[in-house]
């Protein structure tokens, strides 16, 4: 019995000493831990936030190059009938995405779809404006048309869009 109690006596005193370096080291490792992958999410930040900020800007010049007045007033030559017109446009627009898509990946889902939104509701209002045309009709009459239609939208999806790239980009920075 008495070289239980000695055991014990020994026993109890290791067990709690070594429970108590057990989490001391705990601790340290998941400190270090810690601090390593604040160190990545640092270093991931200085490499992202350049390029989710680039690709904010692409996407507001992308905006700015489709939104009616500046994409009419960039393509139109007198030259060219509305049917060229029309193609012509709608070309530019699909490039335009096409060279901009991969931007999505640095913004939100809802403001990426206010952008797509944007463009495929000014593809259809070229391809309505187009339908109204005679044969015969010029580029600067599809010109007319688009800005007639586009005037009459009370809630312009571009400048929308727009403004919530915007709204993001302050959230963000």
């Amino acid at each position: 019995m008495d070289a239980v109690l000695e055991y014990g006596k020994l026993l109890i005193p290791a067990s709690l000493v070594l429970y108590s370096v057990y989490l001391i080291v705990r601790s340290f490792i998941q400190k270090e831990i810690d601090t390593k992958k604040l160190e990545v999410r640092s270093r991931a930040i200085e490499t992202i936030l350049p390029n989710r900020l680039q690709a904010y800007e692409r996407m507001t010049l992308f905006l700015e190059r489709i939104s009616p007045p500046n994409l009419l007033l960039r393509l139109n030559n007198p030259g060219y009938s509305a049917r060229e017109f029309h193609k012509l446009l709608l070309d530019e627009i699909r490039n335009e995405y096409n060279h901009n898509v991969a931007q999505q990946i640095y913004m939100s889902e809802e403001v990426w779809n206010m952008i797509r939104n944007a463009k495929e509701d000014l593809t259809i209002l070229i391809n309505e404006a187009s339908s109204q045309m005679e044969a015969e009709s010029t580029s600067l009459d599809l010109s007319r048309k688009i800005f007639e239609l586009s005037l009459e939208k009370k809630v312009e999806p571009i400048n929308h869009a727009l403004s919530e790239l915007k709204k993001e980009i302050q959230q963000v920075f």
